[in-house]
């Protein structure tokens, strides 16, 4: 990727199913993906542990929407004891910053006592979601953010959650893997539904939240 990709490009890349990678923190240089198959969250199945939910009830956790957006980009970012190297370099970094100046991205944060303790963010287009990355700094912090998000854009009159690979970890949440034959229809359905990414209350109840999720599922 050169220094002329711009935003717009960016935008572009994602209207056709295709993101942005980078193999080290600290490597400069930037990748296009389009797996083969990719990883869905489908919204109208999706599924919270229950001790998870038990948590969400709750409200162990304040949940802020867009407040502190390059912060969660920034802990997204940092090696961790599980993790020593991450995707997201700096050209990746600033692009996001950039959307989320346009108000195309967004984060989801979870704190406790003062402190952004997980998190997660994405890209929103139409009626469609993009998760890019989510991190926790506290049990349960970054799966609570991701059951929050999901209310936000069943409430929201979103079509697609796209969590581009498949994993054990979101496998409890109920996402499969489809082809990218599959995945490309439903983007280009998603994208053109109208949806809002705010009309679910900020700071909504986590009572709230779960049964927003449930009158789908």
């Amino acid at each position: 990727m050169s220094a002329f990709f711009t935003v717009d490009d960016l935008i572009a890349c994602y209207r056709r199913g295709v993101f942005p990678m980078a193999d080290a923190r600290e490597d400069e240089r930037t990748y296009l993906i389009d797996p083969d198959s990719r990883g869905i969250i489908p919204l109208d199945g999706f599924h919270e542990p229950r001790r998870l939910a038990r948590t969400v009830r709750g409200d162990r956790f304040e949940m802020r929407i867009d407040t502190a957006f390059a912060e969660v980009v920034q802990a997204c970012a940092a090696p961790t004891p599980q993790r020593a190297e991450t995707w997201i370099n700096g050209e990746i970094e600033g692009l996001y910053n950039a959307l989320f100046g346009r108000g195309l991205a967004h984060s989801v944060e979870a704190w406790q006592g003062g402190r952004l303790v997980g998190g997660l963010y994405g890209v929103s287009l139409g009626g469609a979601f993009f998760g890019e990355s989510m991190f926790s700094r506290a049990r349960d912090a970054s799966k609570a953010a991701l059951v929050h998000l999901a209310a936000r854009l069943v409430v929201g009159g979103f079509k697609l959650l796209d969590a581009q690979f498949m994993t054990d970890h979101l496998g409890q949440f109920g996402a499969r893997e489809i082809s990218r034959g599959q995945y490309r229809l439903r983007l280009a359905a998603a994208l053109e539904a109208p949806a809002d990414f705010y009309r679910l209350t900020p700071g909504a109840a986590g009572a709230a939240v779960l049964q927003a999720i449930s009158q789908t599922s």
